[in-house]
């Protein structure tokens, strides 16, 4: 069966590698609402899917034929579209953040359960970097043994002027916490295996922005699970020197051994992305994960056919979503 899907919510430019990977999986774009808070986002949209279709979304909304809704609107509209779309019978992929309160998580979780709609969130931070997808299967192979600590760095580049009002402004995007971090908590559970954690400390600050007092442009997180530790760093710092937009990096520390990812780029050393290091009893050696396939798509597809969880455990979007925000919540309390 094909899936056919919409694409609602055109204001981050993740909706790119949302839609794009949906149909290089085989699923069918059934039309996307033209409706943006930032013209340059659809004027890309456009330029990479010329052959796709404008619809009122409305008319997307009641369409029997679309089984799945996409969305990528500005963060604090995203909690809506979804309860919009499983009310109408969607399954829903979100870019993250999927909220930015624990009420729309509620909401999120209260609509979820009682339609029976699949809810994923598309962290593209590990679903959409070949290394990741090289590292999940070395650890489920036990190369490192049990993954015990984590550290995720998620440095960004802010490109000031080309960012919307609305990303300047916490109760419309959320905060750093709840945006950015929310990839390094799915990874933390992820890796290690928990299916929730706790916080233990949270910060946030406001180091090269005096203009804008209410953003904060860099914060940390240390959490922890019944087997685990995780710290986490986040910044709006990326120099323009480096030739991507973020110097992600994730290490792993296992019983065994331990890997480091390169994400997006190996400063000074090997040319394009994706670089793996791992460490085990056996010595020290360099993967290169550019070839490895995408996992998470595909499997989406297929849960939606199936009525299954193989892309994502279910709850587990919703979980990650509501610790990024306890832990923007505690920062913002800790915060002058």
């Amino acid at each position: 069966m094909t899936i056919r899907f919409a694409a609602i919510g055109l204001d981050h430019r993740h909706i790119y590698h949302m839609v794009g990977e949906l149909l290089a999986s085989g699923a069918v774009c059934a039309g996307y609402c033209p409706q943006t808070s930032d013209p340059r986002v659809l004027e890309g949209f456009q330029e990479r899917f010329p052959d796709l279709t404008p619809r009122p979304r409305e008319a997307l909304f009641d369409d029997p034929g679309v089984q799945v809704v996409l969305s990528a609107a500005i963060p604090a509209d995203r909690p809506a579209i979804a309860i919009r779309a499983m009310r109408a019978g969607k399954d829903v992929m979100l870019d993250k953040p999927g909220a930015v309160s624990l009420e729309q998580v509620a909401a999120l979780e209260q609509v979820a359960a009682q339609t029976g709609r699949l809810l994923s969130i598309c962290f593209s931070e590990r679903f959409v970097v070949r290394a990741c997808e090289t590292a999940s299967r070395l650890v489920a192979e036990g190369a490192i043994g049990r993954v015990v600590q984590t550290t995720g760095l998620g440095p960004h580049r802010l490109n000031r002027a080309i960012r919307p009002e609305w990303f300047f402004r916490p109760e419309t995007f959320g905060g750093i916490l709840t945006d950015i971090a929310s990839h390094q908590i799915d990874q933390f559970l992820h890796f290690t295996g928990s299916e929730t954690a706790r916080i233990l400390a949270a910060a946030t600050a406001n180091r090269a922005l005096p203009d804008i007092p209410a953003f904060r442009d860099t914060g940390d997180i240390l959490l922890e699970s019944a087997g685990a530790r995780g710290f986490i760093r986040v910044d709006w710092f990326t120099p323009d020197g480096l030739p991507t937009w973020g110097d992600g990096r994730l290490f792993l520390t296992g019983t065994e051994g331990t890997i480091e990812l390169r994400k997006y780029v190996d400063p000074a050393g090997r040319p394009g992305a994706d670089h793996l290091f791992l460490c085990d009893r056996h010595g020290t050696r360099h993967i290169d994960c550019s070839a490895e396939p995408l996992s998470y798509f595909p499997r989406f597809l297929a849960d939606v056919q199936d009525r299954s969880h193989t892309a994502m455990p279910q709850g587990h979007a919703l979980r990650v979503t509501r610790l990024a925000i306890e832990a923007q919540n505690l920062a913002d309390g800790g915060t002058e």
